[in-house]
């Protein structure tokens, strides 16, 4: 906690920005791409076409998406060392895409296990 303070307001608004960068990569930017491949599998009927837009789509998104992230931790660092810390090099940035991939991983599992109507044991094998 005390780092936290020593950090600033402006070093910890870029840590939470960061953070909600990587839901939105993990999350935010394949879900928008499942809508737009919905979208386009309703208006042309063909899947392939669809599964090829969100494919190209979600992969473009990501490394568009990085360059900003990167600007964050750079930002983040120049923060750091204008307060007299010690330069960490791109670890706040590193922590932050763990903790969001994570978060994004252990969301879609419980959605998978207990929302999505379906049961993940196949039927007819029983314990």
């Amino acid at each position: 906690m005390r780092e936290l303070i020593r950090l600033g307001a402006s070093a910890v608004l870029l840590l939470a920005i960061m953070l909600a960068g990587g839901v939105v990569l993990w999350v935010g930017i394949p879900l928008a791409w499942l809508w737009i491949g919905s979208q386009i599998e309703g208006s042309t009927q063909s899947l392939d076409l669809a599964l090829a837009a969100m494919m190209v789509g979600v992969l473009a998104s990501i490394f568009a998406f990085f360059p900003v992230l990167n600007l964050l931790s750079e930002a983040y660092r120049r923060q750091r060392l204008a307060r007299g810390l010690q330069d960490t090099g791109h670890f706040a940035l590193e922590v932050v895409m763990v903790l969001s991939a994570t978060a994004a991983a252990v969301c879609f599992t419980a959605w998978f296990l207990l929302f999505a109507g379906s049961s993940p044991i196949p039927v007819g094998i029983s314990f």
